[in-house]
């Protein structure tokens, strides 16, 4: 897979890897101490194809990107007191995940949180099979890391985001066709 490939962070109920551009919300959520949750996934049919990934999916029916992502975060997470934030990234990509085509427009939101305790509460078939877990981590563990993150800069904005604050507008992450 090559390292800007983003997979898609628990599946869509609807448009699940088909027909059009799926709008992603995602989650970049931070603890107290400036910790990012990330999840922990893989190919539901080959668990050593594994990577992290922060929280988040597609928007429903007529629902805001902050509602997915909040939504999201709720599902996937557990975390549901969360203080939403502006969009700090934005992406389109394209990738092949469980054996379908994923056309994506990914908005990334900042989120903050007291609470560090998660739970899944409602995943999908999809995500049922293929997310594993969940875990805090430092920037500094980010940059350390062997295992594979998504996006592969994360340790490089989160950086920039914890040195700079949030940009003043969305900035746009390279696009990826796989």
């Amino acid at each position: 897979m090559p390292a800007e490939t983003p997979r898609p962070a628990g599946g869509s109920r609807a448009g699940e890897g088909g027909g059009g551009l799926r709008r992603v919300a995602r989650v970049v959520l931070l603890d107290p101490a400036d910790r990012i949750l990330l999840l922990h996934g893989h190919e539901p049919d080959d668990p050593a194809d594994d990577w992290w990934f922060t929280p988040g999916g597609g928007v429903e029916g007529d629902e805001t990107r902050e509602q997915a992502a909040l939504r999201e975060l709720a599902e996937e997470t557990g975390i549901t007191e969360v203080e939403l934030g502006p969009v700090l990234w934005r992406r389109t990509c394209s990738f092949p995940f469980a054996g379908r085509r994923w056309d994506q427009d990914e908005w990334y939101y900042l989120a903050r949180t007291a609470g560090t305790a998660t739970g899944a509460t409602a995943l999908t078939e999809l995500e049922r099979r293929s997310v594993t877990g969940a875990r805090w981590w430092t920037c500094p563990e980010l940059a350390r890391a062997r295992e594979t993150v998504y996006p592969t800069r994360l340790a490089e904005l989160l950086r920039t985001l914890l040195d700079e604050g949030p940009p003043a507008g969305p900035v746009t992450l390279d696009t990826e066709i796989v």
